[in-house]
């Protein structure tokens, strides 16, 4: 048996421990919302799933250990960083990050016996900054950094405030306030993974060059992970009207949501979406979107922000475009890992046919729906101008 093979099944131990402790999270969220939801035999079955899988990964990684010292493998991080300040410096982190990462692929080990690489802080950074580039759903809603799998948040509902009672009485009894409605959020956090195959050349680039190779790539699938799980719970918005007129649209603003969302709120619609409402106007000719301007490349209905999304990142429903109305960063809260990933194999999964290197790329979050009063969902086709004679009419 080969150090390939045993770090093979040491990675599959490693990812059987991570699935089962993400079932005893979820088990302990469900017996949180109902102490019916399973029985005793299956607690008791996955704990002791779990205490066996755990050993099955020591053994795994004793064996894997044991092979790379016969081997004589050098050791790569032996040598302490060089130190500027108090401070690791940069430049050599990256340096220690590619080489890394070479002899992750050329020797399936890092020389520290762990099982792919975490992405450093600095290079998580810059797939940050590169993210805002691309039209990211995730910079509209809440962003939550958090350290653990799994979590809950208690969050204050929209209530109706009533007034305080009249006590005409001077010894009269004061009773209670309507107190705050909270609710508790629980968030679970997934891995989301992908596959990507590139070949070996790549290896022979330079540091900087594979660096910025390995943040565009990881900026994109991270994007679009994140946008697709951010459209589901969108998806969740309680009211979908259907638009088809001027007045429909001020429908969706005036009587959908709390008038102290409204101050902070927006229209977001796809390009196709944008291009339709762009030429929708009101009974006096004017258009219904109209520049800012203080901005003049970006557009407002009634004072309200227009959120353009492509349409490969928000795209048509059956046909229709979406219209959301609302503020999703109260509405919405993404809880970020920020424990990104990347396992490399240039012999298995077909790489070793056809010369090829493939990376796995592994993001860690959860999206919540927050407040469904936040945000309103809509959906259009055309748009009819408002009927002439109706401005200033309330008709």
């Amino acid at each position: 048996m080969n150090i390939n093979q045993l770090k093979d099944a040491f990675d599959m131990a490693g990812q059987k421990v991570q699935d089962l402790e993400d079932k005893r999270a979820q088990f302990a969220i469900d017996l949180g919302n109902d102490a019916s939801s399973h029985s005793v035999d299956d607690i008791n079955k996955l704990n002791a799933s779990l205490k066996n899988a755990k050993m099955a990964q020591e053994l795994a990684k004793s064996a894997y250990e044991d092979a790379r010292a016969n081997l004589n493998a050098e050791p790569v991080n032996k040598k302490p960083l060089p130190v500027k300040d108090g401070k690791p410096d940069a430049q050599a982190m990256k340096n220690q990050f590619v080489k890394d990462f070479k002899n992750l692929v050329t020797s399936g080990t890092t020389g520290t016996g762990n099982a792919g690489l975490t992405i450093p802080e600095d290079i998580q950074l810059q797939i940050r900054t590169l993210t805002r580039s691309f039209t990211s759903l995730e910079s509209l809603a809440n962003v939550e950094n958090v350290t653990t799998s799994h979590g809950s948040r208690v969050y204050e509902k929209l209530a109706d405030i009533t007034p305080l009672k009249d006590l005409d009485d001077e010894s009269a009894l004061i009773g209670d306030n309507d107190d705050p409605e909270l609710t508790v959020v629980k968030y679970l956090i997934h891995r989301y993974a992908g596959i990507t195959t590139v070949t070996n050349t790549l290896l022979k680039d330079t540091v900087d060059n594979i660096i910025q190779w390995l943040v565009n790539w990881a900026a994109k699938k991270d994007v679009v992970t994140r946008n697709a799980k951010i459209l589901e719970v969108m998806g969740k918005a309680p009211k979908k009207p259907t638009i088809s007129q001027f007045d429909n649209i001020k429908d969706l603003e005036n009587n959908t949501l709390d008038p102290a969302i409204e101050s902070t709120s927006s229209f977001i619609t796809n390009q196709s979406g944008y291009n339709i409402l762009s030429k929708v106007k009101d009974a006096d000719g004017r258009y219904l979107m109209q520049p800012d301007v203080t901005s003049p490349d970006k557009y407002l209905i009634d004072g309200k922000p227009v959120i353009r999304i492509a349409d490969k990142w928000l795209p048509d429903v059956s046909g229709s475009h979406p219209l959301y109305f609302g503020d999703l960063k109260q509405g919405i809260t993404l809880f970020d890992r920020q424990q990104m990933q990347i396992d490399t194999t240039n012999v298995g999964a077909g790489s070793f046919e056809h010369d090829t290197t493939k990376l796995r790329f592994i993001d860690r979050f959860d999206v919540q729906l927050i407040d469904d009063g936040a945000f309103a969902a809509a959906s259009f086709k055309t748009v009819a101008n408002q009927a002439q004679g109706t401005a200033g009419t309330g008709k």
